[in-house]
């Protein structure tokens, strides 16, 4: 906790602009206690309204993505099992670009809420038909890489035929991942559902644990499969498709983060859960610190960063802990 603690603080204090931690310290005690520092209104809009919101709503986005991806991958017992494997990542892509593009909602809905609505239909859409196909784990895969390609080619068709260069451009960035627009209501809708989706998945852990021996095992220990399989595969669902509608699509995360869990404390959920959402928070925070200062003068999508160092991270553990059939 005070790892996470240390992020959020750095979070606030590293940026475009500098500003010491004294600084970020006093905004936090005069906005949260009335504290009454005298401070530079401009560095104290920086750290509250742009730096604090921003650091917040990456770290429920980093511990909510890795807990889906350490659900997922025990769920359909898989070890590239990650959140956008259920097709919500494109499907929210499609969304998002049908109302910045093609005006779907008449001005009545955001990019964000279209993200999410287009996500939840691609969801509905990757369940029916793995429903139909069975409802295994193979089957659940299977039907969300068929959704993933449906919703991303959908996207690219939208993209190529309706935007126009400005608009384009725009999408791309979103698509990669963007936190640049966080503020505070985005911090109200991303902490609770990160935190409620994080207990709950927390709350069935031996659960989960069962369920490493495949579902019939599950199923003979006493664990009611089909009910534990809705409750998790929807509340993996619901905290990606409202991560991926607030800051677009980050990559990695969800896979790299729960392997990297499982080499420091084993394969228990109890442990694997908890540790997962704080390298998630800590590994997004930092990810963001470098989007923003790697490059002086630009911003870089955050989707770019995780990708540039989660790829590698990921081959080292591939390297240390090879996949056994």
């Amino acid at each position: 906790m005070l790892v996470l603690l240390a992020a959020l603080a750095m979070g606030a204090a590293i940026g475009e602009t500098r500003i010491p931690l004294d600084v970020v310290g006093k905004t936090l005690a005069n906005r949260l206690w009335g504290a009454g520092y005298g401070l530079d209104p401009i560095d104290e809009g920086v750290v509250w309204h742009y730096r604090v919101a921003r650091a917040l709503v990456a770290a429920a986005c980093g511990a909510a993505l890795a807990v889906c991806g350490a659900v997922l991958q025990s769920m359909l017992r898989n070890a590239l099992a990650d959140p956008y494997l259920l097709g919500i990542s494109a499907g929210a892509s499609s969304g998002a670009v049908s109302v910045a593009i093609l005006g779907l909602g008449g001005g009545f809905l955001s990019l964000s809420l279209g993200a999410l609505i287009g996500a939840l239909v691609a969801f509905g859409l990757v369940a029916l038909l793995a429903l139909k196909a069975g409802r295994g784990a193979a089957a659940i895969i299977l039907a969300g890489i068929a959704g993933s390609q449906l919703f991303s080619a959908l996207t690219s068709f939208i993209v190529t035929k309706s935007a126009n260069a400005e608009q384009a451009r725009g999408i791309m960035f979103w698509l990669l991942g963007n936190l640049s627009g966080v503020r505070w209501p985005d911090v109200g809708l991303a902490l609770p559902v990160a935190l409620i989706g994080c207990l709950v998945c927390i709350a069935h852990a031996r659960a989960l644990d069962a369920f490493a021996f495949g579902a019939n095992a599950a199923a003979a220990l006493g664990i009611a499969v089909r009910r534990m399989q809705v409750i998790m595969f929807g509340a993996t669902a619901l905290m990606t498709a409202i991560m991926v509608s607030i800051v677009g699509s980050i990559g990695f995360v969800g896979l790299v983060i729960p392997h990297a869990a499982r080499a420091l404390v084993g394969v228990r959920h109890h442990a694997l859960l908890p540790v997962s959402a704080l390298l998630g928070a800590v590994f997004m925070i930092a990810a963001d610190i470098l989007s923003r200062t790697i490059i002086p003068g630009q911003v870089l999508p955050i989707g770019v960063m995780t990708a540039l160092f989660g790829a590698p991270a990921f081959a080292v553990i591939l390297m240390q802990r090879p996949v056994t059939r």
